[in-house]
């Protein structure tokens, strides 16, 4: 849990000079009242408890600190006094320096600390009560390897008789929890949770934890000469032989195609996108977050054209991204798109939204599901 608080700009006496004035927007709930934060990084030769750079209130409390323009990117992180008490990601673990650009004119940058490395171990779980484990080892026979799999169940699952859509989400370990995330969750659960007190059908989410080491390679079926890949047709065996039948046989599950659907971020979307295309009889809907088209995109292209020209008729899809993540991104999609749209996927089933502000972290793709969610199943179609 993070404790929020307003922050105000402290004004320094600088003069002359544009600046970049930082603000923590929030801090961990389990920080020491007692303990001071302090910025470090190369405008201070790395300093971890320099007074100089240490976070102070202004006449309301509030914490913010201004750095006047250098000659260099800002390159920073906060700690309590010490490395061994430096800011940690939201699990907890080692958090890459912040880098903020100088531009010539005054800036504002509202930052959030996540985590204290040292206190970390008594990071809370935050998932909700209808997440569970389904499996801590799901054996996965095509690749002879083992997972952990999640399972959010509707807040009603259990107190009516329905059949539920099923969202099979890649890098499961990242939607429902700070504890396991990588760099923040996704708070699947609590979006789907309050979609439904506000009135959505509701839906099962099966999270498929990623493979760690092997996550290049079972997130495309294609090798990239430079990182690996080649086992996603394996990968999708595994969801389509193995994991979907358990579930169906375990759940109230939906199981046509129009309420089934796979969703992932980065290459998470790459496999998505292609294990739709692959199994149109069993997943009919993609959710494609930023997705790494590039990573195997004359492949993916290629295998688009040999597919029957309406063997894709019933497919939607949801593309959102970040315009500037990399440099192709929006051409990639845009050919992805339309040759999607050629193989029979109509336009209308299509949806692109990409952003100006989208960026290649947890923290967009948390913020863009639910918008994502409610466009594939939308309200007016029947369970």
């Amino acid at each position: 849990m993070i404790r929020k608080f307003l922050l105000c700009v402290a004004l320094l006496p600088i003069f002359g000079f544009s600046q970049i004035t930082i603000k923590i927007t929030s801090i961990p709930d389990n920080t020491p009242k007692e303990d001071k934060i302090y910025l470090v990084g190369n405008v201070n030769d790395w300093n971890p408890q320099d007074a100089n750079y240490q976070l102070r209130p202004d006449q309301q409390g509030n914490l913010s600190i201004q750095i006047p323009e250098g000659i260099t990117d800002l390159e920073f992180k906060f700690t309590r006094g010490s490395w061994e008490s430096t800011e940690g990601n939201a699990s907890g673990k080692y958090l890459h320096n912040r880098v903020s650009q100088f531009t010539g004119s005054n800036q504002v940058l509202e930052v959030s600390i996540e985590s204290w490395e040292d206190l970390a171990g008594e990071m809370k779980k935050t998932f909700a009560d209808n997440v569970s484990v389904l499996r801590e080892s799901f054996y996965m026979p095509q690749l002879n390897r083992f997972r952990k799999i999640w399972v959010y169940l509707p807040p009603d699952y259990y107190d009516t008789t329905k059949n539920y859509p099923v969202l099979y989400m890649q890098d499961g370990q990242n939607l429902f929890d700070n504890t396991t995330s990588y760099a923040g969750e996704w708070s699947v659960d609590e979006t789907l949770n309050e979609l439904h007190k506000n009135g959505d059908y509701g839906a099962i989410v099966i999270g498929i934890a990623n493979g760690n080491q092997d996550r290049n390679k079972e997130y495309s079926p294609w090798k990239n000469v430079t990182y690996s890949g080649g086992e996603g047709n394996d990968y999708l065996q595994f969801i389509v032989e193995t994991l979907k039948p358990h579930v169906d046989s375990k759940y109230r599950t939906l199981k046509d195609p129009d309420n089934t659907a796979l969703i992932g971020s980065s290459l998470g979307a790459l496999i998505s996108t292609y294990g739709a295309c692959k199994y149109p009889s069993i997943f009919g809907k993609v959710g494609a977050l930023s997705p790494a088209y590039w990573f195997s995109f004359n492949e993916l292209n290629k295998y688009l054209e040999t597919l029957p020209k309406k063997s894709l008729k019933n497919l939607k899809l949801y593309v959102v991204a970040g315009q500037d993540e990399y440099e192709m991104m929006v051409s990639d999609v845009e050919i992805v798109k339309a040759n999607l749209e050629k193989k029979g996927v109509q336009k209308e089933n299509i949806k692109v939204k990409f952003d100006a502000d989208g960026t290649h972290t947890e923290y967009y793709w948390k913020r863009e599901f639910g918008s994502l969610y409610q466009w594939l199943f939308a309200p007016s179609e029947k369970k």
